[in-house]
């Protein structure tokens, strides 16, 4: 691993989610629109706590740590670190101001930069790429958390106004094209990072290893996302009225919340119909050729059903992208995408030791994995093996589906 490409790309993806706050008014870094968001500050100075926590403190004998009481504020979930705000009221943290935080993401920038100039071969290498590649999800959900945020706002504010949707494969009308695939006896996953002492594969986090079998049976995949026109045919037929079509607690849940559509679509109303999205842009016209989004897995399930197909496993996501290349339009830059398969170890799975072993394997029950990326995603942040996971009833995030039969 060469430190001073490392520097340099790390010096970007922290200049990045500088650049992503640019757009908003001060009032809006501590806008936290429900409990399972998190205000844009809060990123920021979470991503700097990581480094100066995980890396800094460890292996820098002289580097002057913060407020000791940040660690506090800006823990997210590692128990072994200690205690932590509440995720629910990390609104409320109108201090630091913010003028602190990018003080204190600017020391910590320095401090790393000295770190990895003077030495070009150390343990610490490892983790200031994990914590790179934290920053770059963290740059995602911020803007996921922001979209929520403003669309709760009565006002119904853009992000930003010259906000561009991607340009990529859309339905044209016609029915989406089945792909083919021969199942057997598939691999899946990373190999084991330990395993290749020179550094000289992509990253990868600890939950796509280790690399193992799985036996498919032949199944096909949709070449295509399933899109607002015939989600909004699913919506005319009744899907959210016919509990016969949902599993007991997406029903449950579906009715409790008073579910009627896609998570931003907003109704006009004479005559009633479902005509606007809400989006970074604002509040733009919903386009039918466009894929769905922002559904909850319960949702996508609930489709699949009605359309007489299912979701894809996982592996076979994974398998037809490889396979398949470009026939399987829109695996990423687009939306994630709902798989059937739940969070759970792969064979042989190991988290990494300590603190930041609890990165993503305690997450491994109550969860659906997904597959691909979103427009939203960061550059190079993007392969088939990344699985991102989140619960069955979450729908703010960039999610849509793709069919399996």
């Amino acid at each position: 691993m060469d430190s001073g490409t490392l520097l340099s790309r790390l010096m970007d993806v922290r200049r990045t989610s500088e650049v992503l706050i640019e757009p908003l008014e001060a009032e809006d870094l501590c806008l936290q629109g429900m409990a399972d968001a998190s205000p844009p500050k809060w990123h920021l100075a979470h991503t700097t706590w990581f480094f100066e926590t995980f890396v800094l403190i460890p292996h820098c004998p002289d580097y002057e740590r913060a407020d000791p009481r940040w660690n506090y504020l800006f823990n997210s979930y590692y128990d072994a670190v200690g205690p932590r705000q509440p995720r629910p009221q990390r609104g409320l943290l109108s201090r630091p101001p913010m003028a602190e935080v990018i003080a204190w993401r600017h020391k910590v920038n320095q401090a790393l930069e000295h770190l990895l100039k003077r030495s070009g071969d150390s343990p610490w290498l490892e983790l200031v790429e994990l914590g790179l590649q934290h920053e770059q999800q963290h740059q995602e959900l911020m803007l996921m958390d922001l979209l929520d945020a403003f669309s709760r706002q009565p006002l119904e504010p853009a992000y930003r106004t010259d906000w561009q949707e991607p340009a990529g494969a859309s339905n044209d009308g016609t029915a989406p094209v089945w792909l083919e695939c021969a199942g057997g006896l598939v691999e899946i996953g990373q190999d084991i990072q330990h395993h290749n002492t020179h550094h000289s594969h992509r990253f990868h986090f600890d939950n796509e290893e280790p690399r193992h079998r799985v036996w498919l049976e032949p199944y096909a995949l949709a070449d295509r996302l399933v899109s607002n026109g015939e989600y909004k045919a699913f919506i005319e037929d009744g899907g959210y009225e016919r509990p016969e079509l949902w599993m007991s607690e997406g029903w449950a849940i579906c009715s409790e919340r008073q579910w009627k559509a896609p998570r931003y679509w907003r109704q006009q109303l004479d005559p009633p119909a479902w005509s606007w999205e809400f989006t970074l842009a604002g509040r733009c016209p919903l386009e039918a050729h466009r894929p769905v989004r922002h559904l909850s897995w319960f949702e996508a399930d609930a489709y699949a059903r009605w359309a007489g197909s299912r979701l894809p496993t996982e592996a076979e996501w994974e398998t037809a992208a490889l396979e398949q290349g470009q026939q399987l339009k829109q695996s990423h830059a687009e939306l994630w995408q709902w798989t059937a398969s739940p969070y759970r170890p792969y064979p042989g799975f190991q988290a990494a030791q300590g603190a930041v072993g609890e990165y993503n394997g305690k997450f491994m029950t109550s969860q659906f994995v997904l597959r691909g990326s979103s427009q939203l995603t960061p550059k190079g942040h993007a392969r088939n093996t990344y699985r991102n996971f989140f619960a069955p009833s979450s729908r703010w995030m960039a999610a849509g589906l793709r069919l399996a039969r």
